[in-house]
């Protein structure tokens, strides 16, 4: 019997408010034809406004949750978002290394959209020193990339100095996302094996963008589990996610969600 493709474990966080996290990656795997599987991380209430409260969970049964999905259903990608602390991280890490050869799209969820810290400093350590060297690709927005390099990061140049520092520490490839940036069209840069690319897009008028981050890199994972090569499923997520952004449904009072893509 031939093993179907498309297969994502997503480690992350629950969204109450189903704009992200968890929520927004199962949707957007399912919405590309894959399947998804998850290990949660932590529970937020949070809605379009802001999150209001995290619950961590225990780092021993986030690895569980990896354990026993790869070892029964496995997995043609892992996709990793919010980790909220060092020990996840460490938990997280230590189960990548028994499955060296799946690849690794990892989101650093660091930050919130309303500005909450979702990764403690030491969790931040963990991720330069464990997580980045397993990732074939990284996508962090502008702050991310600014807290994992250590020095601004607000135009072009400093994305590609970014982008060379975070492969020089062991990622294969990184995508930082230019969307915080000024002006009418959006840049993000691609680093690493599959080459130097800009990829740019207008930027579409909208205060509906809660979960776009989670949504892309799902989106990767989900193309990658399904046996793209990596530009090419980073730029069918940049599809994915212009179309999600205008299927928007205009839900909550403040940063909505997306739609489908």
């Amino acid at each position: 019997m031939t093993t179907p493709k498309g297969r994502v474990l997503i480690v992350a966080g629950s969204d109450s408010g189903g704009g992200a996290g968890i929520q927004a990656d199962l949707r957007t795997v399912s919405a590309l034809g894959g399947f998804g599987m998850t290990a949660l991380t932590a529970l937020t209430a949070q809605n379009t406004l802001g999150v209001f409260g995290i619950y961590p969970v225990p780092p021993e049964f986030v690895a569980q949750q990896m354990r026993v999905v790869l070892d029964d259903i496995g997995a043609d990608a892992i996709k990793i978002g919010m980790l909220g602390s060092a020990e996840i991280a460490e938990a997280v890490a230590d189960v990548l290394e028994t499955v060296p050869t799946i690849p690794v799209v990892l989101d650093p969820v660091m930050i919130s959209t309303s500005g909450s810290a979702l990764l403690d400093a030491p969790g931040i350590e963990t991720m330069r020193n464990r997580l980045i060297p397993k990732a074939v690709l990284m996508t962090p927005n502008l702050k991310e990339a600014e807290a994992l390099a250590g020095f601004p990061v607000d135009n072009l140049a400093t994305m590609g100095q970014a982008g060379d520092h975070l492969v020089g520490l062991g990622a294969g490839n990184v995508l930082i996302k230019g969307g915080h940036l000024d002006g009418n069209e959006l840049v993000d840069l691609l680093i690493g094996q599959a080459g130097r690319a800009e990829f740019r897009h207008p930027r579409i008028d909208t205060d509906h963008t809660h979960g776009t981050g989670c949504t892309f890199a799902s989106a990767v994972a989900a193309r990658l589990a399904q046996g793209a090569e990596l530009i090419d499923a980073v730029a069918q997520a940049h599809d994915y996610v212009q179309r999600a952004i205008r299927n928007a449904p205009g839900l909550g009072q403040g940063n909505g969600p997306l739609g489908l893509g």
